[in-house]
């Protein structure tokens, strides 16, 4: 078995391959997995995709066959080609994914480090995935890891004691440009987390918020959260040239705000388009300052100096876990093949004790008495071999002793 990871983020593709690559709906999503699973080399699939990373993470018994599937999978879903994809992909095998794993779910391989809204999107993930049937114990017992490894990040440094996301970031830039935010009105559309803590650190900053969203109870709820104003998407066009600041984090396959957009008053503005695929489309209109996702890198690059020492000190609790992860997982192995063996030890123990009954060696009301001695007998011999196959179980390679138990017992090795 073997720990897979083929890895699209911000360091290695543009916002436009990204966009390329994302999944925008459950259906497109339920049918990749359910075809990566369809090849033989692959057991179990997990799939992320945000604004700033498209990443599955896979249990396999073969690397090359599985990768190969997988890139397939993805020049299919997104028109790219192949050896594009092959060639920007970030790949990751046994124990480098799951470092990998254990470094994402901790926020050290975000575009803000620190920030904390991969874990919930990595376990929203998972949840999918879980339910769907689409991965097993392999994939849970990484992810579970994954989570306590985060958990220590959080709890042993300061690396998330100021939270940072893409969305407060981009508030940080609103912030830079305008000076202050009191004052400022802003419009915020969408109702997913990354608007809710846009709306929030605007509120914080002083601005006054009115929320935008396909469906308005979402909306309402919350404006209702941060004291501000609701109005309908159908009025988009009407009232965006109110606003100081726009906020999209939609899931829109398409720009919501286009080209034909006219805006009667040319001052400063400044639109944060937060959405991958974009909300915003390439505009002609001087009075306007669009800030991609991709552009929010200087404000990233500032934070991650800021946070490096702590990061050193997170990269060092990934390092242990991961090590930690191999050696539990090797125990596991272990641990069936020691019970097998104690397991044939008391049923010889059984069947010597019958056979000294049987043939007149003791009498019939010893037999238990024998069976006991016999048994504990097999258990003094096997005990001193049993801490030492654990000990090695804790600190080495034990595949080939594996294999060769399962030999001596005659077990078809699994």
């Amino acid at each position: 078995m073997h720990y897979l990871t083929i890895s699209f983020t911000h360091k290695n593709t543009t916002l436009a391959i990204r966009e390329k690559l994302a999944f925008n709906d459950d259906e497109t999503k339920i049918a990749f997995l359910e075809n990566s699973l369809a090849s033989p080399f692959l057991n179990e699939v997990l799939l992320i995709s945000t604004c700033n990373r498209v990443e599955l993470l896979a249990s396999c018994n073969n690397l090359s066959g599985a990768s190969e599937h997988l890139f397939r999978l993805f020049s299919g879903h997104s028109g790219i080609g192949f050896d594009e994809l092959e060639g920007r992909a970030d790949l990751f095998e046994d124990q480098s994914a799951i470092h990998h794993l254990f470094s994402v779910a901790s926020s050290l391989d975000s575009m803000v480090v620190g920030e904390t809204q991969i874990a919930g999107q990595l376990k929203d993930a998972f949840r999918f995935s879980l339910e769907r049937g689409f991965c097993g114990d392999k994939l849970t017992r990484a992810i579970n890891y994954a989570f306590r490894c985060a958990a220590e990040v959080r709890n042993s440094t300061n690396i998330s004691s100021k939270p940072v996301s893409v969305a407060s970031v981009a508030v940080a830039r609103a912030r830079e440009a305008f000076g202050s935010l009191e004052g400022r009105n802003a419009l915020v559309i969408g109702a997913g987390e990354m608007s809710v803590i846009a709306a929030k650190t605007l509120r914080n900053h002083g601005a006054s918020v009115t929320v935008m969203n396909r469906t308005r109870e979402k909306a309402e709820a919350i404006a209702e959260e941060v004291g501000g104003d609701v109005v309908d998407f159908e009025e988009l066009y009407e009232v965006v040239e109110h606003f100081d600041m726009l906020f999209t984090a939609t899931g829109s396959p398409r720009p919501i705000i286009g080209r034909d957009l006219v805006l009667r008053d040319e001052r400063e503005r400044h639109w944060f388009d937060m959405a991958i695929p974009r909300d915003i489309d390439d505009l002609q209109l001087p009075e306007v300052t669009v800030h991609r996702v991709d552009d929010l890198k200087s404000t990233v690059d500032s934070n991650i100096q800021l946070r490096e020492e702590e990061a050193k000190t997170s990269f060092a609790i990934v390092g242990r876990y991961t090590v930690e992860f191999y050696a539990w997982l090797k125990t596991l192995n272990i641990e069936p093949l020691i019970k097998e063996r104690y397991l044939r030890a008391e049923a010889a123990a059984e069947a010597e004790a019958a056979r000294a009954v049987e043939k007149g060696f003791i009498p019939e009301e010893y037999a238990d008495a024998a069976r006991k001695m016999c048994l504990q007998a097999l258990k003094r011999y096997l005990h001193p071999q049993t801490v030492q196959l654990r000990k090695v179980a804790e600190i080495g390679d034990i595949d080939a002793m594996i294999a060769s138990i399962n030999f001596m017992l005659n077990k078809k090795e699994e």
